[in-house]
């Protein structure tokens, strides 16, 4: 079993005819995800791949047209917000947004308002989702992981799918994999992707990947030490990283006296999480 995307996924992509949504359109429909239309305002009326997937002005017609539940955001940073905000509007349950660069301002409103909604974000900033065998919406590339139950959730993209890779060398294969992303707010955080990982009856450990900067890491050791049953091992990128300074993720910085590698593998290993001290290990702790 998966959460989140699945077989019965279907998926509009945002932002389809630039370079970046044609090209990962291409791929997930490759791996097997059901992609039923794009938009992209003032082409609709157009087709792309070969005449497939039809291309819509707005989001509101793609999902009367398709019934699509899913989207995924191909779209430049100053447009993203609203991307985001016209696919809510559009009733989509599950809203994935690729973009980096969003304004921390811009994404606070984003935040206020899907909170009176009911569609969930993920991202933004993020590699997006894998269910190995089953749907792939995001850049998460599809061979480097096998279906299994072992559940992934991370802040960071590139390490991502060296812990996924790493689990395939050893055999070991995964439920569904969640980027959250590494901006300071996002829609999905760790506390919500393990919360649903202890509710999927077929995922039976999870592998946690922080960083540094943000107190996410040690919300999420409360949250395990309270509420989970299952298993967690973590990895916290940015080990040696140096106070003050930004890291890769606008969210990975060291300031204020918090934040540090040093306080989130403290706060993960006093609840009783295996913390790997480098990706590779992170198989043997399984």
């Amino acid at each position: 079993m998966s959460i989140l995307i699945d077989r019965e996924t279907r998926l509009i992509v945002q932002g389809i005819t630039g370079n970046e949504g044609i090209f990962h359109t291409r791929q997930m429909m490759s791996y097997g995800t059901n992609v039923v239309a794009g938009v992209t305002p003032g082409k609709g009326g157009e087709w792309v791949l070969d005449g497939k997937i039809p291309v819509f002005d707005s989001m509101k017609i793609a999902v009367e047209a398709t019934g699509a539940n899913t989207s995924i955001i191909f779209v430049p940073a100053r447009f993203a917000t609203d991307a985001v905000f016209e696919a809510a509007d559009a009733d989509i349950s599950l809203i994935v947004c690729i973009t980096e660069g969003i304004p921390v301002q811009d994404m606070m409103r984003v935040r206020g308002y899907l909170d009176q909604k009911q569609s969930r974000l993920v991202g933004p900033n993020c590699p997006g989702l894998l269910s190995p065998g089953k749907s792939k919406v995001g850049i998460i590339p599809g061979n480097i992981s096998i279906p299994g139950n072992i559940g992934v959730v991370s802040r960071s993209g590139t390490l991502t799918y060296e812990v996924l890779y790493a689990l395939k060398l050893n055999h070991l294969g995964v439920s569904t994999c969640v980027g959250i992303g590494g901006d300071p707010i996002n829609g999905t955080d760790f506390i919500d992707v393990l919360s649903m990982f202890e509710g999927d009856p077929h995922t039976e450990k999870i592998v946690m990947i922080g960083e540094i900067g943000g107190n996410d890491e040690e919300r999420a050791a409360e949250y395990i030490s309270s509420k989970m049953t299952k298993p967690v091992v973590s990895f916290i990128a940015g080990q040696t990283a140096p106070p003050g300074k930004r890291m890769g993720h606008a969210g990975a910085i060291i300031e204020g006296g918090s934040g540090s590698a040093k306080d989130k593998i403290h706060a993960l290993e006093e609840v009783g999480v295996k913390v790997a001290h480098h990706p590779e290990e992170i198989p043997h702790l399984l």
